[in-house]
C-alpha cells in the first residue's frame, strides 16, 4: 500500500494499492481496442463525446475541488485547476476542426506528382503528471491527445491521487481514458506499454523517462524544471512589476515550474522596487488554520519542505537578508512559508541557481542591461521568464536575448493562463514538441504523405532503365 500525506495536517490519512503489471497490461490492451473506434468514428464524434464529458466534469466540480484541496491544502488554485480544464476541453474542441483538417492537395516539385497529407494518431499515449497542479497537468496533455484520436493512460503523482476517484466517476465507456494511481514503478511500466509519453516533473526523472522512451523508439514530450528569471528595466512601471512578480512567485505558494524564482532589477530602481515588493508581500496571509484564511497554502510535498529549508539556510549562511518571511512555520502539522523577499543575494547561493519550488523572491541589482541578461541566462534551465520595461518593444528586445521558451512581457507566468503560443524549452527544462499552440494537438499524430503520380502521362524521366 502507498500512503498519502495530508499537507495541512502532516499526517498520512489515505492509502491505495498500486496496480500489478498484469493489470496495467490489461488496461493498455482495453484502451487500444477502444481506440480503434475512437479514431474511426471521426473528429465530430470525438468532439461530441468530449463536450458531454466536460458537462459531467462541471457537474462534479465541487467534489473534484474538495479532493484537490485535501491533497494540496489550497482552495483558490484548486478551483482554478478545474475551470482551466473545462476551458481546455472547450478550446481544443473548437480549434480541432481547423487544426486537424487535411490540407488541400498540392503540386509537388515534379509537375506530374500531387502531394496529399494524412495523419495517424499514436494509438496509446501515456501521461505521467506531477503533484503541484494534479488535475491541470494531468489533462494538459491528455485532452489534446484524445481530440487527436489517441487513447490515453494517465498516472498522476502518488503524492496527490485523491482527485482520481471523482474524475473517474465522470468517465463513460465512450472515451478511451483511464487514470491509474501509482508511484515510480507504475510510471516506468506505463512507458513500456504506450506509443508516446508525456512527462511533467523533475530533470532527473525526466531524463530517465526520455532514455526509456528512446530505447523503445517512441516520442517523449518532457516538461521539466525551471528557475525562471524576471528582468526589471529602469523604465519599468514598478507598481505593475512588483504586483506581477509577487503573483508569479507566490501563486500556489511558489510550487510551479514556471514560478518566478529570481529577480534582476536595474540599480536605478532597485531600492523602490524592493520597498514596494516587501510591502505587498507582507500583506499576503497564510491559508491557516483553515483553507479559507489566506492566500498562501502549505508546502504540499514533505520532501519539498527539506529543499526549501536547505535553500533558506544556505542563503542565510552566505549573507542574504530576509526582508519578509524567511522561516518555515508548522501550523497544525502543516508546513508553511510566508512570501520571502531576499536581498543581498548572489549566484553562489542555491536559492539563485537550484529549483526551490517555494514562495521565495530573491532580488539582485544590475548596473547594465547586458549584466542583467547575462545573469538571467546563467542557469541550466530555460522554461520561461519575464521582462518589464516602459515600452513593450524594449521589453521584447530584452526578451529575445533570454534563453527561455516563453517570455511574459510586463507580466509574469502568463503561460499558466495563455495556451495559444508555441514554445520549446531551453537547456534542461524539457524536450519535445510544444504543449502550447497548434503543435500541442498535432504532436500526437504521425504525418503520412501520399505522393500521387499521374497515370495520364508517358513513363516519366526517372525510368531511364525502361527506355
Amino acid at each position: 500500500m502507498i500512503e498519502v500525506r495530508n499537507p495541512r495536517t502532516g499526517q498520512n490519512d489515505h492509502a491505495f494499492e498500486p496496480p500489478s503489471g498484469d493489470h496495467l497490461s490489461g488496461l493498455a490492451a482495453s484502451l487500444r481496442d477502444a481506440q480503434h473506434g475512437w479514431e474511426e468514428n471521426g473528429l465530430d464524434a470525438r468532439i461530441d463525446a468530449l463536450l458531454a464529458w466536460r458537462d459531467r466534469l462541471e457537474d462534479a466540480r465541487a467534489a473534484i475541488i474538495e479532493a484537490l484541496i485535501t491533497d494540496t491544502g489550497r482552495r483558490i488554485e484548486s478551483a482554478l485547476e478545474v475551470d482551466a480544464v473545462l476551458g481546455m476541453i472547450d478550446r481544443w474542441c473548437s480549434q480541432a476542426p481547423v487544426l486537424l483538417a487535411e490540407p488541400e492537395p498540392r503540386a509537388a516539385g515534379i509537375p506530374t506528382v500531387e502531394v496529399r497529407q494524412g495523419m495517424h494518431p499514436y494509438p496509446l499515449a501515456g501521461v505521467i503528471s506531477p503533484w503541484n497542479f494534479p488535475l491541470l497537468l494531468a489533462m494538459i496533455d491528455a485532452v489534446p491527445a484524445l481530440v487527436a484520436g489517441c487513447a490515453v493512460m494517465i498516472k498522476p503523482s502518488e503524492i496527490t491521487p485523491r482527485f482520481i476517484e471523482p474524475v473517474a466517476a465522470t468517465m463513460g465507456p465512450d472515451i478511451p481514458l483511464t487514470l491509474v494511481p501509482g508511484a515510480g514503478a507504475t510510471g516506468e511500466a506505463i512507458v513500456d506499454l504506450v506509443d508516446a509519453v508525456c512527462f511533467t516533473g523533475s530533470v532527473p526523472t525526466g531524463r530517465a523517462v526520455g532514455e526509456q522512451a528512446m530505447r523503445r523508439f517512441i516520442p517523449a514530450f518532457l516538461e521539466l524544471g525551471g528557475k525562471d528569471p524576471a528582468v526589471v528595466c529602469a523604465s519599468a512601471e514598478l507598481e505593475r512589476a512588483t504586483s506581477a512578480i509577487l503573483w508569479g512567485s507566490t501563486a500556489n505558494a511558489g510550487q510551479s515550474c514556471l514560478s518566478i524564482e529570481r529577480v534582476y532589477v536595474d540599480r536605478a530602481v532597485y531600492e523602490p522596487f524592493v520597498e514596494q515588493l516587501v510591502e505587498k508581500a507582507r500583506a499576503l496571509r497564510l491559508a491557516a488554520p483553515t483553507v479559507d484564511d489566506g492566500e498562501i497554502g502549505p508546502i504540499i510535498a514533505a520532501k519539498q519542505v527539506a529543499v526549501i529549508a536547505d535553500h533558506l539556510a544556505d542563503a542565510d549562511a552566505k549573507g542574504a537578508k530576509a526582508r519578509t518571511g524567511g522561516e518555515i512555520e508548522v501550523i497544525a502539522g502543516g508546513s508553511y512559508l510566508r512570501p520571502t523577499v531576499l536581498t543581498e543575494v548572489s549566484h553562489a547561493m542555491k536559492v539563485m541557481t537550484a529549483e526551490t519550488f517555494g514562495p521565495i523572491i530573491p532580488v539582485m541589482p544590475f548596473d547594465a542591461l547586458d549584466e542583467g541578461v547575462a545573469l538571467a541566462n546563467d542557469t541550466t534551465y530555460g522554461l520561461s521568464a519575464a521582462v518589464f520595461a516602459g515600452d513593450p518593444a524594449e521589453a521584447v528586445a530584452v526578451g529575445r536575448r533570454i534563453r527561455a521558451g516563453a517570455v511574459s512581457i510586463n507580466d509574469a507566468a502568463l503561460t499558466a493562463l495563455v495556451y495559444d503560443a508555441e514554445k520549446n524549452s531551453f537547456n534542461l527544462s524539457g524536450l519535445g514538441g510544444s504543449r502550447m499552440g497548434p503543435a500541442a494537438l498535432r504532436r500526437f499524430g504521425r504525418r503520412q504523405a501520399f505522393l500521387v503520380a499521374s497515370t495520364q502521362t508517358p513513363d516519366p524521366w526517372w525510368y531511364p532503365h525502361l527506355r
